[in-house]
């Protein structure tokens, strides 16, 4: 089985055989993977590290009531992702920062508010993850990102997308937490680990589905430790640049990034851009 996708992509893209879904739309609702996704996707990763920590602490909401109102306005963004028929730049990547928040959450209020230990969280969300791409393989015969056409998929998709939020944040903070790597080494980890996904897929032959969703894992720790170190403290390790600062540099940098998108349209895949498969 091969496949052509359109684009170009620094990492790994997501394809696989695709089957005819239930209620087909006309359009891919999510983006094309190019190096554009792959930046946004690690400053929405950052600013759900910066603005949990930032709506905890200095807006006094607490654990608990950050939680609930984040999960609410994701609850109200991806209706609208859902009501929209084809992809839109600007609510598909707010849902990205929201869903960021909201997975990071997910996994601070099991750490830090039931006492799970990161070694059970981590197996826990790695077990769960596995469960949706399973009943999604079954349902659908397809994980291609290419074909996000139809509620169903669109459905798993978010799940996906919102385990694999919660699964970096555990395990980057497994590895941080034993390891003791400070923020710097800790970027240059998750770095090299991301580098040693796309060498193996790109060329060792990895599994396009499997490599992709690899690498989308661990942007989650990459950009968690990258927004630690210029939020924290000088004498923790960090730039001491605070989580306000930090939230609204890179918040600036996904919407001039978002705004360029909508205009070009660079990083729309429509039905004739779509992936052709050939047995």
């Amino acid at each position: 089985m091969t496949y052509e996708t359109s684009g170009t992509s620094a990492l790994p893209t997501a394809d696989g055989p695709a089957a005819p879904p239930r209620h087909r739309l006309r359009w891919n609702k999510v983006p094309e993977v190019t190096v554009y996704f792959w930046f946004i996707k690690v400053l929405c990763t950052t600013v759900g590290e910066t603005a949990a920590d930032l709506l905890n602490e200095k807006a006094g909401l607490g654990l608990t009531g950050v939680s609930v109102l984040m999960s609410a306005l994701l609850a109200v963004v991806l209706v609208v992702q859902f009501r929209t028929s084809a992809y839109r730049a600007g609510v598909y990547w707010l849902a990205v920062a929201l869903i960021s928040v909201v997975g990071t959450l997910i996994s601070d209020n099991l750490t830090d508010n039931m006492g799970v230990p990161l070694e059970l969280s981590t197996t826990v969300f790695s077990l769960v993850l596995a469960v949706v791409f399973v009943v999604w393989y079954r349902r659908e015969r397809t994980l291609s990102i290419h074909s996000i056409d139809s509620t169903g998929r669109e459905s798993f998709y978010w799940l996906a997308v919102l385990f694999t939020f919660a699964l970096g944040t555990a395990a980057g903070d497994l590895v941080s937490e034993r390891m003791n790597l400070g923020y710097w080494l800790s970027v240059v980890l998750f770095a090299l680990g991301i580098a040693a996904v796309a060498v193996a897929h790109f060329t060792l032959g990895l599994n396009a589905v499997g490599s992709f969703w690899i690498a989308y894992i661990l942007t989650r720790p990459l950009g968690a430790s990258i927004g630690d170190y210029l939020s924290q403290p000088t004498g923790d390790g960090g730039l001491g640049l605070g989580t306000v600062i930090t939230s609204a540099l890179f918040l600036a940098v996904i919407l001039g990034l978002v705004v360029y998108l909508s205009v070009t349209r660079k990083d729309v895949t429509g039905p004739e851009q779509a992936p052709r498969y050939t047995a």
